[in-house]
């Protein structure tokens, strides 16, 4: 996307948060500036520097079928310590409340020159009408491969439980790759999977681009899979405010 260029260390403190998967002393200073998702949103790039503060809203819905629901989530991301940043979301659907989410993030330093970059992330979801919690956890690597194409992967599980139970801890997938096309637009293709009775296969190709400044706006029109459903295309939107 077209954020602030977040390039410099990693606060010491962020990586003992997550069982020291991060050294500071092989960690470079630079990160390197790669998009993110439209689907599988991040809590502010990588290494995301003190005090950046941003406001999103994505909504999708299937164009086939008999569901026509519009999911929506409004969201505030804020970092508040250099490369460790934490989100408050709604998600809706329709005009229904139906999760209480918050998430953390931290990012591990950057190598390979400053063209990489790693972290991990942490989801925790409340459902209202069942009374359930549910928790995810991603580890995330970032590559800039020359000035145009870059990508973002990430690997965890969803929905995670020491004691197993069907369905839960499933894989969590995505793997998006971004081309700049130009000053202030980012053309990309998003691939999502997640496992279990309930998981999906998702295929979004998308446009990011800059409204104004510090609004922007992300598109996308792809198709999704339901476990043992039918492929159907989908569309989504979300639209960015930083301060």
């Amino acid at each position: 996307m077209f954020r602030r260029s977040t390039r410099h260390p990693v606060r010491h403190g962020v990586a003992f948060l997550f069982v020291g998967l991060w050294s500071p002393a092989e960690a470079q200073t630079d990160y390197p500036d790669v998009p993110e998702p439209m689907i599988f949103d991040m809590m502010r790039p990588l290494g995301a520097k003190r005090g950046e503060l941003e406001a999103n809203a994505l909504a999708t819905t299937p164009l086939s079928g008999s569901d026509k629901t519009v999911q929506w989530a409004p969201e505030v991301e804020y970092a508040v310590a250099d490369g460790f940043a934490i989100e408050g979301e709604l998600p809706f659907e329709d005009g229904r409340l139906v999760d209480l989410k918050l998430g953390l993030q931290a990012a591990f330093g950057a190598f390979d020159g400053g063209r990489s970059a790693h972290g991990v992330q942490y989801l925790g979801i409340y459902n209202r009408e069942a009374r359930h919690y549910r928790s995810s956890f991603a580890y995330m690597l970032a590559h800039r491969y020359n000035a145009r194409w870059s990508s973002i992967s990430m690997a965890g599980l969803g929905d995670i439980a020491f004691s197993g139970g069907h369905g839960r801890n499933s894989a969590i997938i995505n793997h998006s790759l971004f081309y700049d096309s130009r000053d202030g637009q980012v053309l990309g293709l998003e691939l999502n999977y997640r496992g279990g009775s309930d998981g999906y296969v998702l295929a979004m190709p998308q446009i990011h681009q800059r409204l104004i400044e510090k609004v922007n706006v992300q598109a996308g029109l792809g198709a999704e899979r339901p476990h043992g459903g039918t492929v159907r295309p989908k569309a989504g939107v979300r639209l960015i405010r930083e301060f």
